[in-house]
């Protein structure tokens, strides 16, 4: 890789209400050197492009792209470039206590703090959930999405690697909290609507929410409203409202987001299809 595609040393740390207590960041690096440190909570970062090398438990460490290099808390460790382009990367600081408690719901018992053996998890479908999770959250435009995909890949990432005892609890049919939640996301459906109020109509936790939704529909809470969205969206224009008030009206934060999820539904985008 030529100089021209070196990575810069850039760092972006942020916060979010949907992951209370967390530290997530957006970041690069071309010759920055991290000092042995540890962290109080969870690392989980994600490599998207170039590679890092770290020491770790007395062993040294190389992270490329599409793999996750999670360190326990508490553990001494560094950080440096291991090619010299550098690399990119996306981490949640998860607290020790959201990732227990995730853990006790993801398998219905009460478990020891989580343990993760030393070393790189290489694992493109983990990856693939945990990178798209910190996207949603740091874009911030639909917290239904983004917190459903962040119990999705941090409850994946608990259930594959992590020391806990037993499998995921299957969660009896619930069509009563169903109901209840499927009347919360179409209560308003302009309205953002966060995970936790729809867990709170069903008077559940938002994993156990998004499992039972998911489990009985064949769709996360954010897809099914969205389906929802396109349905009520056709009358409106059959009946010859522009697109753009009919994606407004249908809880689209613009037309091109309103176009994309129309054309995935139905093939064609909402001025041709209303053309028809």
């Amino acid at each position: 890789m030529t100089a021209a595609h070196r990575f810069q040393n850039s760092a972006r740390y942020w916060r979010t209400p949907l992951l209370p207590g967390a530290d997530l960041v957006t970041a690069e690096y071309h010759d920055h050197e991290f000092a042995p440190h540890w962290h109080d909570a969870y690392t989980i970062p994600v490599i998207v492009a170039g590679a890092e090398g770290y020491r770790y438990r007395g062993a040294y460490h190389v992270a490329e792209a599409g793999t996750v290099p999670i360190i326990n808390p508490g553990e001494l460790h560094t950080g440096s470039k291991a090619i010299e382009a550098g690399w990119r990367y996306r981490v949640i600081y998860a607290p020790v206590d959201f990732i227990h408690d995730l853990a006790n719901e993801v398998t219905g018992k009460l478990q020891a703090l989580p343990w993760f053996e030393p070393g790189v998890i290489r694992d493109p479908d983990l990856a693939r959930r945990l990178a798209r999770a910190h996207r949603l959250l740091e874009a911030g435009g639909d917290p239904l999405a983004a917190e459903a995909a962040m119990l999705d890949a941090v409850s994946m990432l608990l259930v594959r690697y992590s020391q806990t005892q037993g499998s995921p609890a299957r969660l009896a049919i619930d069509d009563t909290r169903v109901a209840l939640m499927k009347e919360r996301l179409t209560g308003d459906l302009v309205e953002p609507v966060a995970l936790a109020d729809v867990a709170r109509a069903a008077g559940l936790s938002p994993f156990h929410a998004a499992r039972l939704f998911t489990q009985t529909t064949g769709l996360p809470p954010h897809a099914w409203r969205n389906q929802v969205r396109l349905q009520r969206a056709l009358a409106p224009l059959r009946a010859g409202v522009s697109v753009t008030d009919v994606a407004a009206a249908s809880g689209f934060t613009d037309q091109s987001h309103f176009t994309r999820h129309f054309r995935r539904m139905f093939g064609v985008p909402p001025g041709r299809w209303q053309g028809v």
